[in-house]
C-alpha cells in the first residue's frame, strides 16, 4: 500500500498532526516490498529497512538506510548512477550484502553513487552510520567466521574464489563505520570473503569512524581507491586475503587517530598467529599513502606506521610511496620476517616489499622481535630496492616536493578543522623522483592469479602520473556538501 504524505498545512501544528496520522497509517501497512517516504524533517527520503527484495534504486529519489538493511541470498540491489543513499545516525544504518546476494552499484565519473550521512551540512561526522558490508563465498582462513559489527551474527566465506558479489564502481562512502566494542566494528567498506568475480574500483571512503576499507579473506581485485581522513587504519587486510590492488591514495587528518594505533596499511593473517592457516598474500602496487606529519606539525600520538605487518602475513607492496607517518614500516611478530626472506622468487606463499619509498618522522624499519631486529629488516628493505629515510629532513614540504608530492595535499600544519581541506585538488604528478622508476619485473607479477591484473605500462611510482584520476567523481569536503 502506498501513502503520499503531503505536508502542505498552513501551520506547523497542523503539519505535525497530519504527519502523525500518516505515520500511523504507514507503520500499520508498510512492507519492505514497497519502500515509503518518511518525514517530515526527512520527507525527501525513501526508507530502506530490513530484508530488501530485488529492486532498483532510482537517481530521482534519495534513500535512507534505517538499521541493518540486508540484501539476502538470491536478491539483487541495483543502484542507478547519481543515486544518493544516506545512513540514519540514530539507528546506525548499515547496508549488508549477504552471501549469494548482489549489489549492482555502477556509478560513472560524472554521476557517482553517493552513500553519506543523513545529517545536515556542517553537522556530519565520523561514525554517523554503519557503512557497507559485502560478503561472499571466496576462501577465508577461519572456520565459519561471522563478520564483525553485525548482530545477529552473519557468516561469510566458502571455497569459490571466483564468487561474484556484484559491482561497485565510482562510489563514494562518507562518515561511515562504528567501533561497537574493541575489535568489533564496521568500517567504511567491509569485504568478507568477496571473490574476484566482483567488480570493485573507483571507490572513495571519507571520514570513516574506524578503518577505511577492510578485507577479511577473499580474492577480489580492485583499483583506483581512496581513503580520506579516516579514524583508524586506511587499508586493513586479514584472514588470507589474496587480491590484487593497484592505484590507491590515502590522506590522514593530523589530530584524529584511534587508540588501537592508526596506520596506513595494517595487515594480518589471523588474530591467533596460527601458522597452519593459509597466509594473507595480497599484492598492492602504486599506492600513495600520505600521513599527517609535515614541517614539525602536531599530530595525534596514536599514529604509528606507514605499514604495519603482523602475524604471519605475506602480502606484497611494490612501486608505492609512504610519507608523513612517525615510523615507516614495522615487521611485528617473529612469524612475519621469515615470509619475506629470499622472497624474490616464484613462491606464492612469500611476500615481497620492493621498489617503494618510505619517508618517516622518527624511524624507518621497526621490529618487535629480537630474532629479527630493526637492522635486519632495514637490510632486507635496502636489498630490495626500497628507499627508507627517517628524520626531520624527510618530513618537510621541500622533501615532499622533491619526490613529486604537492605539500598542499596534506592537511597541513596545526589542527585544521575538517572543512579546511579544499573540496577539489589536483593529484597529478609531473615532476619529481616518483615520476619514473616503476618496476614490474618481479616474479610476483607473473603468478597465475596476478598475471594480467596490473597495468605494467605505467612508469611512475605512487598512485598518479600526469593524469589525475580523481577528477569529476570525488569530494574532499563532504562535511559541507549539499546533496
Amino acid at each position: 500500500m502506498k501513502f503520499e504524505i503531503l505536508l502542505k498545512a498552513k501551520s506547523k501544528q497542523a503539519a505535525l498532526m497530519l504527519f502523525a496520522v500518516a505515520a500511523l497509517a504507514v507503520s500499520a501497512c508498510r512492507s519492505n516490498d514497497d519502500p515509503q517516504p518518511i518525514g517530515p524533517e526527512e520527507d525527501e527520503y525513501v526508507l530502506l529497512s530490513g530484508n530488501l527484495p530485488t529492486q532498483t534504486l532510482s537517481a530521482s529519489n534519495k534513500y535512507l538506510l534505517s538499521g541493518q538493511v540486508f540484501v539476502r541470498e538470491g536478491q539483487v540491489l541495483t543502484i542507478e548512477p547519481g543515486t544518493i543513499i544516506a545512513g540514519e545516525r540514530s539507528s546506525r544504518g548499515t547496508l549488508i550484502v549477504d552471501r549469494g546476494g548482489r549489489i549492482m552499484a555502477a556509478g560513472t565519473a560524472t554521476q557517482p553513487i553517493i552513500f553519506t550521512s543523513n545529517q545536515a551540512p556542517g553537522d556530519r561526522d565520523r561514525g554517523d552510520w554503519g557503512g557497507i558490508v559485502l560478503l561472499g563465498r571466496a576462501r577465508v582462513n577461519l572456520e565459519s567466521p561471522s563478520i564483525e559489527g553485525i548482530t545477529p551474527a552473519v557468516q561469510y566465506g566458502g571455497t569459490d574464489d571466483e564468487d561474484n558479489t556484484g559491482v561497485m564502481t565510482y562510489v563514494r562512502v562518507e562518515f561511515a563505520g562504528i567501533e561497537l566494542t574493541p575489535n568489533n566494528e564496521t568500517n567504511g567498506i567491509t569485504l568478507g570473503a568477496v571473490g574476484r568475480g566482483t567488480t570493485f574500483n573507483h571507490i572513495q571512503v571519507s571520514y570513516g569512524g574506524d578503518d577505511g576499507i577492510e578485507w577479511f579473506g577473499g580474492s577480489v581485485d580492485g583499483d583506483h581507491l581512496i581513503v580520506f581522513g579516516t579514524w583508524d587504519d586506511c587499508y586493513d587486510i586479514d584472514n588470507g586475503f589474496s587480491g590484487n590492488l593497484q592505484f590507491g591514495l590515502s590522506i590522514r587528518y593530523p589530530s584524529y587517530a584511534d587508540q588501537s594505533e592508526s596506520n596506513g596499511f595494517e595487515w594480518d593473517t589471523d588474530g591467533d598467529n596460527n601458522l597452519t592457516r593459509f597466509k594473507t598474500t595480497a599484492v598492492f602496487s602504486n599506492f600513495t599513502i600520505i600521513g599527517p606529519a609535515i614541517d614539525g606539525n602536531a599530530i595525534s600520538g596514536n599514529y604509528r606506521y606507514g605499514v604495519d605487518l603482523r602475524r604471519n602475513v605475506a602480502g606484497s607492496i611494490f612501486n608505492s610511496v609512504f610519507v608523513g607517518f612517525p615510523n615507516a614500516i614495522r615487521m611485528n611478530q617473529a612469524s612475519v620476517f621469515p615470509n619475506y626472506v629470499n622472497s624474490n622468487v616464484d613462491n606464492g606463499d612469500r611476500g615481497v616489499i620492493a621498489n617503494n619509498i618510505f619517508y618517516a618522522r622518527t624511524a624507518g624499519a621497526v621490529s618487535n622481535n629480537a630474532d629479527y631486529p630493526a637492522a635486519t629488516v632495514q637490510s632486507y628493505l635496502a636489498a630490495n630496492e626500497n628507499t627508507v629515510q627517517a628524520g626531520a629532513d624527510f618530513q618537510t614540504a621541500a622533501a615532499y616536493t622533491a619526490l613529486g608530492i604537492n605539500p598542499q595535499l596534506l592537511f597541513g600544519t596545526g589542527l585544521r578543522i575538517l572543512t579546511q581541506y579544499p573540496s577539489t585538488q589536483n593529484f597529478a604528478v609531473t615532476t619529481g623522483t616518483i615520476t619514473t622508476g616503476a618496476n614490474f619485473d618481479y616474479p610476483k607479477f607473473r603468478e597465475t592469479t596476478r598475471a594480467g591484473k596490473f597495468d605494467t605500462n605505467v612508469a611512475y611510482r605512487g598512485a598518479f602520473g600526469a593524469t589525475d584520476w580523481t577528477q569529476g567523481w570525488t569530494e574532499f569536503n563532504p562535511v559541507m556538501a549539499s546533496y
